[in-house]
């Protein structure tokens, strides 16, 4: 399979690698198979170790803070348990038991070695839920940034999986670094993968794969080298979550890096703006509010349109009008998010709706002239205003 990726300019390539060396706020993501793999206690000491002391030493400029998302709670609990991953998968109440099991035991590796270091740690305990609502995403990015400019803390992020469903899970951890990262106004964001770069194919079973070093972190031809997780690995992310942390980050002005986790070294190279792993730059930043609508918020319904209407929002950046709603699902009130979906299921749009699932129900396919009549008032001709409406890629095909 051949892949042609977007050339990135190499004026673009220095500017990123600029502001990667100017970085005062940078998010560090280390995932489960860094932490755990290839060691033979709870975590890899060697790995875990170097890791530690290099984010305590960089931590330690007064300019530059790092933010540290961290997965490997699941995977702690199964050394301790001495039980191993089943290859068929595991119910998810086993996997919020894991993770109650081995937070704390995590959190304490973390506290100890990096007291070695007079750096304390806090715990941060996120789920989608924190995210998926406006007032409650500001309130967590409120805290969260005043907590990286406390000196000589390290704020730890991980998700909470006691809590999550299966349904609104972030994915290992990178969804949920890319979404950390604006919040905590970040210049960059490092994803510590066991891989050292992206690759052109899955350089597990391709021998002859090539190494991408640079991306547009939007590039849509990038979905074709996604590679899915390792079953028999401790993560479940895959290159697949880390290329839509790219995105989420790039959208919000932030370069990424995916990096080998195991070098030592790594961090300091990549802020060094030296050529290590794959850097993605950001192409085109937009506002953080379209940004939350695309990337944080949860929707409680779908509204599925005719293909004109599709290709209003998409096309023309049109508001979202009653006459082309075929149907809504869901129960919602009017300022709750919804989706936006063709006739074929794909959701392109996400946005907030100015009427309820019942009053969209009844306007459905008629003119916006005709919802005072219908309804007995108006809350304006959009159901979805163009302001209130972001664009997001489906994850079909």
């Amino acid at each position: 399979m051949t892949v042609s990726l977007q050339p990135v300019d190499e004026r673009a390539c220095s500017a990123t690698r600029e502001q990667l060396r100017q970085a005062r706020r940078v998010v560090v993501k280390i995932g489960s198979n860094v932490l755990v793999g290839g060691g033979a206690g709870l975590v890899n000491r060697r790995v875990f170790c170097s890791l530690v002391e290099e984010i305590a030493l960089l931590d330690r400029h007064p300019d530059r803070r790092i933010v540290l998302v961290t997965s490997g709670a699941i995977a702690v609990a199964r050394r301790r348990l001495g039980i191993d991953k089943p290859p068929g998968g595991e119910p998810l109440s086993r996997k919020q038991a894991l993770a109650a099991i081995g937070q704390p035991a995590l959190m304490h590796l973390y506290a100890g070695e990096f007291e070695l270091y007079g750096k304390q740690v806090a715990q941060v305990l996120v789920s989608p839920e924190n995210l998926g609502e406006r007032e409650r995403f500001l309130n967590a990015r409120n805290t969260l940034r005043e907590l990286a400019d406390v000196p000589d803390v390290v704020p730890i992020i991980n998700e909470n999986d006691t809590t999550s469903t299966a349904e609104i899970r972030f994915g290992d951890n990178d969804h949920l670094s890319a979404l950390v990262a604006p919040l905590v106004d970040a210049d960059a964001l490092i994803i510590l993968s066991d891989v050292d770069a992206l690759y052109t194919a899955d350089p597990r079973v391709v021998h002859d794969a090539q190494r991408v070093d640079l991306a547009w972190a939007d590039d849509p031809a990038l979905r074709a080298l996604a590679v899915p997780p390792d079953p028999n690995g401790p993560g479940s992310g895959g290159m697949s979550t880390k290329l839509k942390a790219a995105r989420v980050a790039g959208a919000n002005g932030i370069p990424t890096v995916i990096a080998p986790g195991r070098l030592p070294g790594v961090l300091q190279a990549v802020l060094n703006g030296e050529p290590v792993g794959t850097l993605f730059i950001p192409r085109e930043r937009t506002s953080a509010r379209k940004n939350w609508l695309a990337f944080a918020s949860r929707p409680a319904g779908v509204l599925t349109v005719d293909a004109g209407a599709r290709a209003a929002l998409a096309d023309q950046g049109r508001s979202l009008l009653s006459v082309g709603i075929l149907s809504a699902s869901g129960e919602f009130t009017a300022g709750a998010t919804v989706d936006i979906a063709s006739t074929d299921g794909a959701v392109f749009a996400r946005g907030i709706a100015h009427y309820s699932s019942r009053e969209i129900a009844v306007i459905a396919g008629q003119p916006s002239e005709r919802i005072s009549e219908l309804l007995g008032y108006s809350n304006g001709g959009a159901v979805v205003h163009r302001d209130d409406l972001a664009l997001v890629e489906s994850d079909r095909g």
